[in-house]
């Protein structure tokens, strides 16, 4: 591990010494990769000069003990002793996870998409409670999440809904989140009382730029039209409400939050580059199946990940058999306890595979 560590701080030192060049920023692709690599080695390099720190400190308190004969400093060295060597496996076991292959893309904005599933109008229900529950999950969470487009339900909810989610690691506290989400409970509407099981499908999208993803704008084809919903004046008065299709994937996207065509057509642009680069990627994941069966990371939408029974008031996350009995609590955005166990998973299948 140490080797490992040593060669990781001679690359932090010359992504360090590159990136101040004076020609750094003339190819801002190659910029910005420096910029993202010099922050995740740098994470590294500090838990390491930390560990070394330790180890120092441990070198010291056993000279003490093998040279000293006065027994008060003895004793204070072999107290410090067993301190330090506590502080060094948990310092050892974060460098280990430190070391992980990690995600490229945790540090990302988010694309968060949420479509009612089976169920009709209480599948439009659900999914409007989902969108609740990753808003206070934000609120809780310095993250800011902001509308991009909405399709209401016609007794509530959303049929379907898209958020642009910003902060911290967005992407890698959410990617957990994509895939098949299940409630069981007794609708409004529903006279005799009788448990009805509705879904809604979550999908989670690191959200890309122009340096990652290159479109073609004459691939695409761009519609205005008027807004609707609830609104100001220029609700279905001007055209401000925005359609892309992408013509060689026939992705279609729209926005119409904004009162600002051009800011419509920005946030359009933005989730139409993160579809064409989830796409790409579930190519990607396919190709590498084989090697990793895991479906904690797959974030593959067709996938049944979670129940909520509100009768019983119980979650159950289905990819590691994790349940809590406080769905009310869940509800309020309290997940953090599922994309924890997660994301400890998630590195426990990695570092037994990069072992």
């Amino acid at each position: 591990m140490i080797d490992k560590l040593e060669a990781i701080k001679n690359r932090f030192q010359e992504v360090a010494d590159l990136i101040v060049l004076p020609d750094a920023m003339k190819d801002m692709k190659k910029f910005s990769a420096l910029s993202k690599e010099y922050k995740d080695l740098e994470k590294v390099v500090l838990a390491y000069t930390e560990y070394q720190n330790l180890l120092s400190n441990i070198n010291s308190a056993k000279e003490v003990l093998e040279n000293e004969s006065d027994e008060d400093f003895r004793e204070m060295a072999k107290t410090e002793l067993e301190e330090l060597t506590v502080k060094k496996d948990i310092s050892e076991a974060a460098l280990k996870e430190l070391m992980i292959p990690k995600d490229p893309n945790d540090s990302k904005n988010v694309i968060l998409e949420i479509r009612a599933g089976t169920g009709g109008d209480e599948a439009s229900i659900f999914a409007g409670d989902l969108f609740r529950m990753y808003q206070r999950y934000c609120e809780k969470n310095s993250l800011k999440l902001s509308l991009i487009d909405s399709s209401e339900g016609s007794a509530g909810g959303f049929k379907e809904i898209i958020a642009n989610v910003t902060g911290e690691d967005a992407y890698g506290k959410l990617k957990y989140e994509s895939g098949v989400h299940r409630v069981q409970r007794v609708p409004a509407t529903e006279a005799q009382g009788r448990i009805h099981t509705s879904a809604a499908t979550v999908a989670a999208m690191p959200e890309v730029d122009d340096v990652e993803v290159e479109i073609n704008m004459n691939d695409v084809r761009k519609d205005l039209f008027c807004s609707s919903g609830a609104g100001g004046q220029s609700v279905n008065t001007t055209y401000s409400a925005v359609r892309l299709t992408h013509i060689p994937t026939g992705i279609v996207v729209q926005c119409q939050d904004e009162r600002s065509q051009m800011k419509n057509f920005d946030k359009a642009l933005s989730v139409l580059r993160s579809r064409i680069y989830e796409m790409e990627l579930q190519k990607h994941n396919d190709e590498i199946a084989g090697q990793r069966k895991s479906l904690v990371g797959s974030g593959d939408r067709s996938d049944k990940i979670r129940t909520y029974n509100y009768p019983q008031s119980r979650v159950t996350d289905h990819r590691i058999g994790y349940t809590v009995y406080n769905l009310p609590t869940v509800m309020d955005g309290e997940i953090g306890d599922f994309i924890e166990n997660l994301r400890i998973a998630d590195n426990a299948e990695r570092m037994t595979q990069a072992e």
